[in-house]
Parts: C-alpha cells; sequence; structure tokens
C-alpha cells in the first residue's frame, strides 16, 4: 500500500466496459510528514474519496482484489481514506 493525495480526475470517454460508472482519480504518492514524491498515478475510487483527501492505494493483483473490481483491467485503485498517521521512529 501508498499513502497518496488525491489531485484530480481522469474522464474517459471510452474504456473497458468493465471499467463503466467507475470514478478514475489522479493521485500523488506522498512521504510520511506529506511532502509530494514524485509521479502521479490513475487509480479506480472504491471509496468515494474526495479532492485533496489523503488515501490508500493498492497496486497490482492487490487493486482488482479491491471491491467491485474482480477482473476488471486495474492496476490500482483506492481502498481507503486516511484520518490520520501516527509514526514514531526510534533510533537502533
Amino acid at each position: 500500500m501508498i499513502i497518496a493525495r488525491i489531485v484530480g480526475t481522469v474522464v474517459a470517454s471510452q474504456k473497458d466496459a468493465r471499467l463503466e460508472g467507475k470514478k478514475l482519480l489522479i493521485v500523488r504518492p506522498v512521504n510520511l510528514d506529506g511532502t509530494d514524491t514524485s509521479g502521479y498515478v490513475v487509480a479506480v475510487d472504491t471509496v468515494g474519496a474526495g479532492f485533496h483527501e489523503r488515501v490508500l492505494v493498492v497496486a497490482g493483483s492487490s487493486a482488482r482484489l479491491a471491491q467491485n473490481m474482480k477482473d476488471a483491467p486495474v492496476d490500482a485503485a483506492i481502498v481507503g481514506v486516511i484520518d490520520t498517521v501516527d509514526v514514531h521512529l526510534t533510533d537502533s
């Protein structure tokens, strides 16, 4: 899983029938401190996420295991909206 922030949407009038009715969002992975990393990913929204929310994204075969994605041609899916992130790093 990766932590990402929703930065946009994708509208595709012509697409695979298994993607009909699915919302496609552009997400940008973020570091634990909330700063942007490089690159963008288009992910199918399975939880009703909104613009600028931080989300959990799964990729690869895990994306096809998300709700209502079985046998759909997806490589990334949003599977959660993040409320808080709490990190405790310790030096060894």
